[in-house]
């Protein structure tokens, strides 16, 4: 805009210019006027293409198999948005069941907060919703280009837009997103805050934060997927979701197959933190003793300590698994902890079937055992075959690991928790490397387990051994028993009246299965001793014998 006041002729006297600079300013003002006037217009009509798409988007299937698949409707609409021309800071326009907002900014940008109660409600929309923008948001498209930025939000309170193969089902149908103009956002180290609230508790409904993956679906244009997102419950009925991208975000509801009672939580959480500590400190104990044995080059020593190393690797991992879960921690410490704790448990897994397959050659072949460097190939597949199995999944998609929400359920109103551990996120994953993984060498053990009992009840009969040795039977079999990790098998029978027994014998006799492990090397070694005495003192008697 030209500025009057500085033109003219600098010999002319004062009184000559006066009339001449008023009516200057008279039209200076009048296109200011005509300007603003036109900029009013352009905003309107552009305001009045937008409404108009949005009530053909969100028109019966009739009107809408005329237009665009969803995706080029959806993608139609955010051209728009960040092409409209915005005449104040802001734009917003709604339907009966869309709402999108523009926004102008700059690189000074310090945040911006949007919630429902400070919008106008849409018809449609009972319930609360916000969002929660950083001021990290414009840093990387400021670093390359300084002009300004727009960003852009699109509130759609229906479904119909975003439907995945599995046909999800979304708490109040809701799917909030935002797109910021000149270049992608990801990887924010300080994450969007997104909150939905519900009119009721959701404490019988596992919630996930997901955001829609275009091109991941077979049949629709996308799919669900929680990679980048946490998902909190602040309150029974609010669900927090931080994310580290902008996109279109959700929250997936399923009922919880088996809920814990939340009075359930405290004490299996102390038993396992008390289990844990006291298997941590037996193995630190018995693997310096297994080295200082007598018989520290038998090959079954040597997998004794290798089974006690898993179990105090996983001991270990399990107790950091809460911590480094919170939100505070960085999401790669928690994917790297639990991609640790799994390979743990499928080390230690894998061991108890090595166990149970060198107890068979003990048992089962007494003449011709030996094999070379028979040791060394267990420990290939002790240690190597588990880390095959995750590092897998993990350079297929590292998504697979990270923040794992274990919810609880309670009976009455009274109070809400959750608890997070990082874990193996994605269901398949935990079908088949968890629970089949687990079910198969459970299985190969409880088979060995039997047959041992079989062969030493004949070869008992055999020898024809008195009845003064059934209590050491006894204490063999259930040595054995521990050995084998027969009890890891309790984790198939969480279902029905079984569950909350379950879940206390399995967590009290898991969580002590080093110490268990640890009782059995001392009985071991007591007897390997006291025969040893007895073997000393019949070939002294024999000596001293003339």
């Amino acid at each position: 805009m030209v500025n009057w006041n500085h033109l003219g002729s600098p010999g002319r006297s004062q009184s000559s210019e006066e009339p001449r600079a008023q009516g200057m300013d008279r039209w200076g003002a009048l296109s200011l006027c005509l300007c603003l006037l036109t900029l009013q217009n352009v905003t309107a009509e552009a305001s009045g293409d937008l409404l108009r798409w949005m009530e053909k988007m969100e028109g019966p299937p009739r009107a809408r198999s005329t237009v665009p698949s969803l995706a080029q409707q959806v993608h139609i609409l955010e051209q728009k948005l960040l092409n409209v021309s915005l005449g104040d800071y802001n734009l917003t326009v709604q339907t009966r069941t869309i709402q999108s907002l523009a926004f102008k900014l700059g690189c000074d940008f310090a945040g911006l907060s949007l919630s429902s109660a400070a919008l106008k409600p849409v018809p449609q929309a009972w319930d609360r919703h916000a969002m929660q923008f950083p001021a990290e948001l414009t840093q990387d498209a400021c670093r390359t280009r300084s002009r300004e930025l727009r960003l852009i939000c699109v509130y759609f309170f229906t479904d119909s837009f975003f439907k995945d193969d599995n046909n999800s089902s979304l708490l109040n149908n809701y799917v909030l997103g935002a797109r910021l103009s000149h270049g992608r956002v990801h990887n924010l180290t300080d994450p969007v805050n997104i909150s939905f609230w519900h009119n009721q508790s959701l404490e019988d409904y596992t919630v996930t934060c997901v955001f829609w993956k275009e091109g991941a679906g077979e049949h629709h244009w996308g799919a669900w997927s929680s990679e980048g997102c946490r998902t909190e419950q602040p309150s029974p009925a609010q669900v927090l979701c931080r994310c580290s991208h902008l996109t279109y975000f959700a929250v997936l509801m399923q009922l919880s197959p088996a809920p814990v009672p939340v009075e359930l939580l405290a004490p299996l959480t102390c038993i396992s933190l008390v289990g844990c500590s006291v298997s941590i400190v037996a193995s630190l104990l018995t693997v310096p003793l297994h080295f200082h044995a007598r018989k520290q080059n038998d090959p079954t020593a040597r997998i004794h300590v290798n089974l006690h190393t898993s179990v105090l690797l996983l001991n270990v991992a399990f107790l950091l698994s809460p911590a480094l879960a919170l939100p505070a921690v960085p999401g790669a410490a928690c994917m790297l902890l639990a991609a640790t704790l799994h390979y743990a448990l499928l080390s230690c897994l894998t061991w108890m079937a090595i166990e149970g397959f060198n107890l068979y050659l003990l048992l089962g072949r007494v003449y011709n055992i030996y094999i070379r460097r028979y040791v060394l190939k267990l420990c290939a597949l002790g240690w190597g075959l588990p880390a095959l199995l995750v590092l897998l999944p993990l350079a297929a998609k590292s998504s697979v690991y990270g923040p794992y929400t274990v919810s609880s359920s309670r009976e009455n109103g009274t109070g809400f928790q959750n608890m997070s551990i990082c874990w193996v996120r994605s269901p398949l994953v935990r079908s088949v490397l968890v629970m089949g993984y687990g079910g198969l060498t459970s299985l190969f053990n409880l088979v060995v387990l039997a047959w041992a009992l079989w062969a030493l009840r004949r070869l008992r009969a055999q020898v024809g051994v008195p009845g003064a040795r059934a209590c050491r039977d006894t204490v063999t079999v259930l040595g054995l028993t521990v050995l084998l990790g027969t009890t890891w098998a309790l984790a198939f029978f969480s279902f029905g009246v079984f569950l909350l027994p379950q879940l206390f014998v399995f967590t009290t006799f898991n969580s002590l299965y080093g110490f268990f492990l640890f009782l059995w090397f001392c009985s071991q070694r007591y007897r390997s001793e006291a025969e040893a005495q007895a073997e000393m003192e019949a070939f002294s008697s024999s000596q001293a014998t003339p």
